[in-house]
């Protein structure tokens, strides 16, 4: 076990005394990689802390970052230093022999074993004695791998975790009412370790019951928020949110801890905004979590982004696509060459349509290659790239890769700043098609939105193929006609709540639209001016027909309300 205490002979990695000044020269030597002085050191032994938390306290004294100290620490002293280490299933035997608390009391976590070597990663070097104590807990030899203090929690949570098998598939006939959520309360009410709390039946099936319910009305979303005197968890429903519980304030950590260990976040971080994501089942149903966590000045605040993988099979025609539309569409997707954007704002669908439009695309004999944050759906026979900045994976960097990967089209996730539209561009115009979404409120903005961002007009004209704007509008619902009620099944003489639409009126989206190809007298005009005003009315003239013009033949149609299309486009 080779850390600087071991070879320098302090016993307990303690601070040096402040009245040896040879010793605090020795201690400064000792830790010079992390920029510490004899002055500092020799404070050391006065800091509060110190006795407990001897390497935050050098890391506090000597005004260094945790990353850039570990990392310069090991490469001084020869250990591992890893951002991220990944435990092996061999580490079994350091989760069954040594306590939860004394794992995370240390900051130390299995990683594995070779039968004679148990290789654990930690945040806090300065700890012999707790390396002697987990020596004798497994029954060989350390080795230390340095690692973040997040990451290791991480470890140290997963690993008591899968010993305790947690369940990660929702039970389908679980109730979900008012005794339940007292019950749920009143057993939860002393618990305060985070990770236990975070295992405890009544919790897990809290939560499943929780999602199932979310999943059973359709809910793209789930919103979990703490207010000041309750806990409010909220549905979005077809773009709409709507309240579905309010139970105690008391489960506000239990549900929170759970739901973050489920996605492999840090649960003893509840002051920085947190990402993961984890995966649960119903049946045969496999339903991927985005989870993002962001504290609020009455808690934790989470919302859970749902997405049915067993629900991807899309169509221009589920979306509600207009036929003369739909072929318009196919024939740009069909083109060897150029660019055609999807516009509208975050959540109308543009994704969506794209992937929809892929789907008509001969994947035998064209590669397609798609750079998205996140990846939604899978589809086969495409190369799906996930955006990862914390690895230096942006829609540029991604891009960039892409082209030398001799791909015939490109969907481009979002079109975000200059070097992205820049590549973009560049990649139409050299023989690939490229699938873009940005963000304008209809068509003919985009080409004012390119300008802004630092395309020039004349590229633009020589790349855009076309622009499809859209929005998403609920639709009515079929079996009650939009009323909210409907006869019963088995007693078709009573009249109640539908439930289909859970008396809403409404039940699932629908897609309105407006394509303008870019015609020769459309890049004329780019050429002269990005006056969206102008663009709109040399289109209309030129026959597209807008978004309101598809919304009222959807009207029409029956297939949704006028509220609802002034809504959505006022």
């Amino acid at each position: 076990m080779a850390t600087p205490e071991s070879k320098n002979g302090s016993a307990k990695g303690a601070p040096p005394e402040g009245d040896d000044p040879r010793r605090a020269e020795k201690v400064a030597t000792l830790f010079a990689p992390i920029g510490l002085r004899a002055d500092q050191a020799a404070r050391l032994h006065d800091t509060p802390g110190a006795a407990e938390d001897p390497w935050d306290v050098l890391l506090s004294t000597s005004a260094t970052d945790e990353h850039a100290g570990l990392e310069a620490l090991a490469r001084s002293y020869g250990l591992a230093f890893e951002v991220e280490p990944r435990a092996h299933e061999s580490a079994e035997k350091f989760y069954a022999s040594v306590p939860p608390a004394a794992a995370r009391r240390h900051q130390i976590a299995g990683l594995r074993s070779d039968g004679h070597t148990m290789t654990v990663a930690t945040s806090q070097p300065m700890q012999p004695h707790a390396f002697a104590l987990v020596e004798r807990l497994v029954g060989m030899p350390l080795e230390v791998v340095l690692a973040p203090r997040a990451a290791v929690g991480n470890l140290i949570n997963r690993g008591y975790e899968a010993k305790q098998d947690l369940v990660t598939e929702i039970v389908e006939d679980l109730p979900l009412d008012e005794r339940e959520l007292e019950n749920a309360a009143s057993s939860l009410a002393q618990a305060t370790d985070l990770l236990q709390l975070a295992r405890q039946t009544p919790v897990i099936r809290l939560v499943n019951m929780i999602l199932f319910e979310a999943l059973r009305r359709r809910a793209s979303d789930i919103h979990i928020q703490p207010l000041e005197n309750r806990l409010v968890i909220r549905f979005r429903i077809d773009g709409m949110l709507v309240d579905a519980f309010s139970p105690p304030m008391t489960l506000a950590p239990a549900i929170t801890s759970r739901i973050k260990v489920m996605a492999e976040l840090d649960i003893a971080n509840r002051h920085s905004p947190q990402d993961g994501q984890t995966t649960v089942r119903i049946g045969t149903r496999k339903i991927d979590i985005r989870l993002s966590c962001v504290p609020t000045i009455y808690g934790e605040r989470l919302v859970l982004r749902l997405l049915d993988q067993s629900q991807t099979k899309l169509s221009l025609d589920s979306l509600g696509m207009a036929q003369p539309m739909q072929q318009q569409l196919v024939s740009l997707i069909d083109r060897p060459n150029g660019m055609v954007l999807v516009t509208g704002p975050t959540g109308s669908g543009k994704t969506t349509t794209l992937y929809a439009a892929m789907e008509k695309i001969d994947r035998a004999s064209r590669n397609v290659m798609t750079i998205e944050d996140p990846v939604e759906y899978h589809l086969e026979g495409i190369a799906q790239v996930q955006v990862n900045v914390k690895r230096g994976v942006t829609f540029a960097a991604g891009l960039r890769s892409l082209l030398r990967q001799d791909p015939d089209v490109i969907l481009v996730g979002e079109v975000r700043d200059a070097e992205t539209a820049q590549l973009a561009v560049q990649a139409s115009l050299t023989g690939h098609l490229v699938l873009a979404t940005l963000h304008t409120n209809d068509a003919p903005s985009a080409i004012s939105r390119l300008q802004d961002i630092g395309i020039e007009p004349y590229l633009i004209a020589s790349s855009l193929l076309a622009v499809l704007a859209q929005r998403l509008t609920r639709r009515t619902c079929a079996v009650c006609s939009g009323r909210g009620q409907a006869p019963l099944a088995n007693a078709p003489s009573i009249i109640a709540r539908c439930e289909r639409c859970f008396g809403s009126g409404f039940s699932g989206r629908l897609a309105i639209y407006e394509i303008m190809p870019v015609t020769d007298d459309i890049r004329q005009q780019t050429m002269v001016t990005a006056d969206a005003v102008a663009l709109r009315a040399l289109a209309v003239k030129q026959g597209m027909k807008t978004m309101w013009d598809d919304g009222h033949e959807k009207v029409a149609r029956g297939l949704t309300t006028e509220t609802e299309l002034r809504r959505v486009l006022a």
